[in-house]
């Protein structure tokens, strides 16, 4: 039995437009950010435009060489979550058991499903054919024992396949690719490996585990096992029950070199932050600003407050953060506000009415933002600079 299934929407961002507008069918799609600013990069582009050569990351300049006639579209993240509440909706059909990786990928454990559904392979059709009929979009399905190599299998074929792993296929299948092509190695990762002469999953398997733990401390463990195709751990539908830290961040037009400048942008990143953490019925304690300077060198900088989810007290802490650890004069190109220590919401006792004012008020602007989008009400300092409110925050 392989009761593990990892299904990953395929080039998700271009095809939610795709499905939204069938006129894109067929068509070169690449959903990328503005290109007269920083952020002028491919996110995802179709599987029409990737047989050019277009890769997720790439500046659009360079895309737009490689494949001219694309159409560029710039993203919707409201359309992409929802779209991905639909598509996890229609997991849940076949299993209880859910673990979301991210917006476009979770594990299921179809454990005692076959009887209504049929075997793993079954099931993984059944889920391909709903979300192609109910969605108009394609998914790679992996099966396979585990999660870990569940998640290789939907990577080996794309798009909307279905790859069956078993560990047996270990040596054979997952031994010859390159190192960095192992779930859970990062760039780094990769290089370091390299320079210890492991440029294979293969060579991974065969490193002695004490060698990679000497140089990997724990992690060097689970580069052994991942490495033999063993990983014990279980789908868990609640992985995203605690969230740790929510937060924005925002790579600007043009180096800030002013605090007026610099407390609009933390103003607006805190309002983004501040809805997040309501929409989720979240309070946190530690506000975190994070500072890259024009050379690229990066600060962060916390501090704690009493729980909080007010859009009025992320802000506050994170000017004063700011104020603390900037002169005003050295060019910043990043910033980035979060909150952290997060528990679920509860009601605290205040002494200040104006307290339960600023809560009701957030959600009223919430409401109304949910209903009428996001330039439907915003606040007046923000009038400094409306293009703030058309620019899309890149999630950490």
């Amino acid at each position: 039995m392989l009761p593990i299934l990892h299904v990953d929407m395929n080039a998700f961002y271009a095809s939610c437009h795709q499905a939204k507008d069938p006129s894109l069918k067929g068509k070169a799609v690449m959903v990328a950010g503005d290109p007269k600013k920083r952020n002028g990069i491919i996110l995802t582009a179709s599987y029409e435009a990737r047989r050019y050569g277009v890769k997720t990351a790439m500046p659009k300049w360079q895309a737009e060489k490689l494949c001219p006639q694309a159409v560029f579209i710039k993203p919707d993240y409201d359309l992409y979550l929802k779209t991905s509440q639909k598509v996890m909706s229609i997991l849940g059909r076949f299993s209880p058991q859910i673990e979301i990786f991210s917006i476009d990928e979770a594990w299921l454990d179809v454990t005692g499903c076959e009887r209504l559904f049929g075997d793993s392979v079954a099931i993984a059709r059944k889920i391909q054919a709903a979300i192609a009929k109910e969605l108009d979009l394609l998914c790679s399905i992996g099966v396979s024992c585990n999660k870990l190599l569940a998640k290789m299998a939907s990577d080996m074929k794309k798009p909307n396949a279905i790859t069956v792993l078993t560990a047996e296929d270990v040596p054979k299948l997952l031994w010859p690719l390159p190192v960095n092509e192992l779930f859970g190695v990062g760039r780094r990762m990769a290089e370091k490996l390299k320079r210890m002469n492991i440029k294979t999953i293969g060579d991974l398997a065969e490193a002695p585990q004490e060698f990679l733990e000497k140089a990997f401390g724990l992690n060097g463990s689970y580069l052994h096992l991942w490495a033999n195709g063993i990983d014990d751990s279980a789908v868990n539908p609640h992985s995203m029950d605690d969230a740790k830290s929510m937060g924005h961040s925002i790579t600007l037009p043009k180096d800030i070199t002013s605090f007026g400048d610099a407390e609009i942008v933390l103003l607006f990143l805190s309002e983004q932050v501040g809805r997040r953490v309501r929409r989720e019925n979240y309070m946190g304690r530690t506000v975190t600003v994070t500072l890259r300077y024009a050379s690229f060198d990066t600060i962060t900088r916390s501090v704690t407050i009493f729980y909080t989810n007010s859009t009025e007290d992320i802000y506050n802490a994170s000017r004063k953060l700011l104020y603390s650890n900037w002169d005003g004069k050295t060019p910043l190109r990043l910033l980035g506000v979060s909150l952290s220590n997060l528990v679920k919401e509860f009601d605290q006792v205040s002494l200040f009415d104006n307290e339960k004012k600023k809560r009701k008020l957030n959600r009223v602007m919430d409401e109304i933002k949910d209903r009428f989008g996001d330039d439907a009400i915003f606040r007046a300092k923000l009038l400094d600079d409306k293009e703030l409110n058309e620019r899309k925050l890149k999630t950490r």
